[in-house]
């Protein structure tokens, strides 16, 4: 049998690879093609940096396995301590997984407007251009809703956390609110649109300090003690 603190480690190690393929395919394969109110210069950068952005659209495919695996190895982990909430953080993980893989049909989407030239021909490089726009603003706002579902995992595994003697009480509080700021991002950018940047900044700290600290933690610490010393579950 797996000691508890190996699959800690490969719990920790995974989630690692999912925030270095999730940054690098948002910032760095969309970031610099996506100008937002720029439809010719958005399509063209596609066209550009096809390849860039093809590369993006497989790191992304990749974050959502990686972040299915993430949750199969925390159910096995925390199933011993309580396993309703195991199987509530797999369903939420596998909910999330299901949003970011749906969120790339727009991806896909402009990359195919932007570069094929059945769709110049047919609507006209502007009517192209702003299709291709389309489908990456709806991307963007898509990535904002969907911080309900990449972040609702984080509820019970905070729960667990601050109920079992695996992990300090502290990093339970702080995934509890992690959750909680996650779902708080979309309602400020949609209901509060005229609110200021440094709102959304604010509310994302907590979200930032919850998922970085318990990445460290599982990579560095791994768990406290087995599984079978937590509290019983209820």
């Amino acid at each position: 049998m797996t000691h508890p603190r190996t699959i800690a480690r490969i719990s920790g190690l995974l989630y690692l690879t999912l925030v270095v393929l999730g940054v690098w395919a948002q910032f760095y394969s969309r970031g610099p093609v996506y100008v937002p109110g720029d439809a010719a210069a958005t399509a063209a950068n596609i066209a550009d940096r096809e390849t860039l952005f093809r590369l993006g659209l497989a790191a992304d495919i990749l974050m959502a396995t990686t972040f299915i695996a993430l949750g199969l190895a925390l159910h096995r982990l925390l199933h011993p301590a309580h396993p309703r909430a195991a199987t509530a953080l797999l369903t939420l993980v596998i909910a999330g997984a299901g949003g970011i893989l749906a969120l790339l049909t727009f991806h896909a989407g402009a990359l195919v407007v932007a570069t094929d030239p059945v769709y110049a021909s047919g609507a006209g490089a502007a009517g192209r251009d702003s299709l291709a726009l389309l489908m990456l603003d709806l991307h963007h706002h898509g990535y904002v809703l969907g911080g309900v579902l990449f972040g609702l995992w984080l509820l019970p595994m905070g729960y667990v956390a601050y109920r079992s003697s695996m992990f300090p009480d502290w990093l339970g509080v702080l995934l509890v609110i992690g959750c909680l700021t996650w779902i708080a991002d979309p309602l400020i950018a949609f209901a509060l649109p005229d609110a200021p940047d440094p709102v959304r900044v604010v509310v994302s700290l907590p979200t930032s300090a919850a998922e970085f600290g318990l990445m460290l933690y599982l990579i560095i610490r791994g768990v406290r003690t087995p599984s079978a010393a937590a509290h019983p579950a209820s």
